[in-house]
């Protein structure tokens, strides 16, 4: 059984893959309802290969615990690069625990029409003979993630947006080709 997400987000790509690798960003996505506690040391930044066990919540109750293992992978699509992130950990403990395959996807890749923009992708792949009773449970939980992606990807910017100022209200700073930056700029 899968659940698929497939929308356009407001930051740049390369935004969007870093906060992909940050297990802080990541821990976002659920929450406020859904919590991750690190039951390992967790990276800064997600590496191929990289492994953890997490324990999930709700509020105070707990859902168990699950094994993160993470690898990545990079295709061309319709002359787009794709990057991908995949989780291929298994729950642990608790109700996710009867599942006997749990494959999560995240890819993003620059939106079509415009490329300042992210393309993200989302596909998690759950079997079992539970996956038809948690299923439901799963789309609502990715649907809440789909609502906090979008919220929270304007945050992902490396560079925040220059300021305006009263010479400038659109926040932008032109120069003329090869005009030098002063350093007290």
């Amino acid at each position: 059984m899968r659940v698929f997400l497939r929308f356009t987000i407001d930051c740049d790509v390369d935004a969007a893959w870093r906060a992909l690798h940050s297990p802080a960003a990541l821990a976002q996505l659920d929450g406020p309802f859904v919590t991750m506690t690190s039951l390992d040391d967790l990276p800064t930044s997600w590496t191929p290969g990289d492994d953890a066990i997490i324990g999930l919540a709700v509020g105070p109750v707990p859902l168990g615990t699950q094994l993160i293992d993470v690898s990545e992978s990079e295709r061309e699509h319709r002359g787009q690069r794709v990057r991908i992130l995949r989780d291929s950990g298994i729950p642990l403990t608790g109700p996710l625990s009867t599942l006997d395959v749990w494959d999560h996807q995240m890819a993003v890749s620059p939106a079509p029409d415009d490329p300042t923009r992210t393309l993200w992708r989302e596909r998690l792949v759950i079997g079992g003979r539970t996956a038809p009773a948690l299923w439901p449970a799963l789309w609502t939980v990715w649907q809440w993630r789909e609502a906090r992606i979008r919220a929270l990807a304007p945050t992902w910017a490396h560079d925040p947006a220059p300021a305006a100022t009263p010479d400038d209200p659109t926040g932008h700073v032109l120069r003329a080709r090869n005009e030098e930056i002063s350093p007290d700029e």
